[in-house]
């Protein structure tokens, strides 16, 4: 069984930093993509940033290229997101998704969540002002 915890949530100033962590379990990161998602009160779900754990290639949404980092550490079946110069808007709860042999490109899962298997109960992550 594929699991995925998430941690790293919590309070944090406009223009702090947080990381948040993706715990695997159940599968190695051989073929997959494992992404960043955030859904914010009263809105829609959005990906945020995705990496492949075959050639650790990534993609970013437009609205947080340039402040997140997405990267992977292999040996410890762990993602994370280092989220830097962060703004209000940038508050929602966190999901980690996996999908295990992705038959689409990175890039289509990143827009297309629906077609992640995997979700963590999501971390949230609450910018002040």
């Amino acid at each position: 069984e594929v699991q995925l915890v998430e941690s790293g949530g919590g309070l944090v100033q406009a223009g702090g930093s947080l990381r948040l962590s993706c715990a695997a379990s159940g599968f190695t990161f051989d073929d997959c993509a494992i992404g960043w998602f955030r859904q914010a009160p009263g809105k829609e779900r959005e990906g945020v940033s995705i990496i492949s754990c075959s050639d650790g290639n990534t993609y970013y949404a437009d609205s947080v290229a340039g402040r997140f980092i997405i990267s992977s550490d292999k040996a410890k079946n762990t993602v994370y997101l280092h989220m830097n110069s962060l703004k209000p808007e940038d508050t929602a709860v966190y999901y980690c998704a996996a999908e295990e042999s992705p038959f689409w490109g990175i890039s289509w899962y990143l827009r297309n969540a629906h077609g992640m298997d995997t979700w963590g109960k999501g971390t949230l992550v609450t910018v002040s002002s």
